[in-house]
């Protein structure tokens, strides 16, 4: 029986593409667009015009049965920049929510438009979480009443932290539409461009990721055509049928809180997780270089043990996480259940490893490293978010704690 872990030529081709365009358009220009807070449009048609912006470089990546062509991509685009990186990215945690619940017909006709083209490239948000409903999904109050009449949906609610907030042409919003089932009692939705009633604040500041754009997004009596509802209305009234059934279960009761979440966001964690590794890795090789012609008392300060020895740990705990991301990826895309919670490992483990790499990376430049001189102290803001987005490292925990207990822990 064989075993590699070599990537295969056209994973090969794929990275170094990446890297490429990382290393000649992000790199340059991450410093401007985290000091001007804005997404980086011109950045955006460029990744569009060579085919790095679009649906096809999302299907071209998902066709890889290894699951390993997204990670690795994702990767090298954040070793450019976190904040860039976010800014070409975001748009397809929109697309993956219509990909897991639309129909094919909602796929072709949404998708599109999420990143419109290389002349006009659009983006597209995901709005999930609340003000009152972060990590705790089944408490979500914005909701969904379908109007018979007319045959549509209205939304009303808030929405926090949505990444293309207000700026996107198409908003994916999740809504409570029978709130005593909690989180299966819950629906996506396609908020088409223009519709009334959307509305979202100015662009939030942010300690990190500043080229990405992040607002509050408002649902005032929006009303959407039935057909926006992602999946259908009969998939969804047989899904809410099933769920009325089982709700008064004691195995129900014991499993209900953020089940339907839990399968979304697992299979997106190591995508995640790829893009903290980026950043880490870039800090970790700045550090490395910085090290080996920084002289102090007459030598280059990597001669010292303290810091040869931080840059040691450095390189195998960003090592350590990429055998967890690739593990959660492969096992992800080729359907194996995340039994152990790998796909929060994987998050949780990353994450980690780039808020701890990059700070290691700011003590060894000492106080050049916290000067905006040098890149990682950019990169220490944008990595903070990776223990915090996605399911905070104390969720991760407790998605891992039950799935090897088996026990619902609180």
């Amino acid at each position: 029986m064989e075993f590699w872990l070599d990537l295969n030529e056209e994973q090969q081709d794929l990275r170094a593409w990446v890297h490429g365009f990382a290393e000649t358009v992000i790199r340059p220009a991450a410093s401007e667009w985290d000091e001007r807070e804005e997404t980086p449009w011109p950045i955006l048609q460029e990744a569009a015009k060579i085919g790095l912006y679009g649906f096809e470089f999302l299907v071209n990546t998902w066709s890889d049965t290894s699951g390993l062509s997204l990670p690795v991509a994702n990767e090298e685009l954040f070793w450019g920049d976190g904040g860039i990186g976010m800014a070409i990215s975001g748009t397809s945690l929109a697309v993956a929510a219509i990909y897991g619940s639309g129909t094919p017909d909602q796929l072709v006709e949404w998708v599109p438009q999420c990143f419109g083209d290389a002349a006009d490239p659009k983006v597209a948000a995901f709005c999930s979480t609340e003000p009152e409903a972060g990590s705790d999904v089944a408490s979500m109050r914005s909701r969904a009443v379908y109007d018979e009449a007319s045959d549509e949906w209205v939304l009303n609610g808030q929405k926090a932290y949505a990444t293309n907030g207000g700026i996107a042409n198409v908003h994916v919003v999740t809504a409570s539409v029978d709130p005593s089932l909690g989180s299966r009692g819950q629906a996506a939705f396609v908020v088409p461009p223009g519709t009334k009633g959307l509305a979202a604040t100015r662009k939030l500041k942010k300690l990190g990721l500043r080229a990405s754009h992040t607002a509050d997004v408002f649902l005032d009596d929006v009303r959407i055509p039935g057909s926006c509802l992602l999946g259908g209305k009969e998939a969804l009234d047989r899904r809410l049928a099933r769920a009325r059934e089982k709700q008064n279960t004691p195995a129900d009761r014991t499993k209900r809180s953020g089940q339907a979440a839990m399968r979304t966001f697992e299979l997106s964690r190591p995508a995640v997780g790829a893009q903290a590794l980026g950043i880490a890795r870039a800090a970790y090789e700045y550090a490395l270089e910085y090290a080996k012609t920084r002289v102090q008392f007459g030598r280059p300060i990597i001669e010292n043990q303290a810091i040869a020895f931080a840059l040691a740990d450095m390189r195998t705990e960003i090592d350590a996480a990429r055998l967890l991301v690739w593990r959660a990826a492969w096992m992800g895309r080729n359907e194996r259940p995340f039994a152990a919670g790998e796909g929060s490992m994987s998050k949780l483990k990353a994450g980690e490893v780039a808020v701890a790499v990059t700070e290691k990376a700011v003590q060894i430049l000492g106080g050049a490293g916290y000067l905006r001189d040098h890149p990682v102290e950019r990169m220490y803001r944008d990595a903070k978010i990776y223990t915090i987005f996605e399911g905070t490292s104390e969720i991760q925990r407790l998605v891992i704690a039950r799935a090897i207990s088996g026990v619902h822990i609180r």
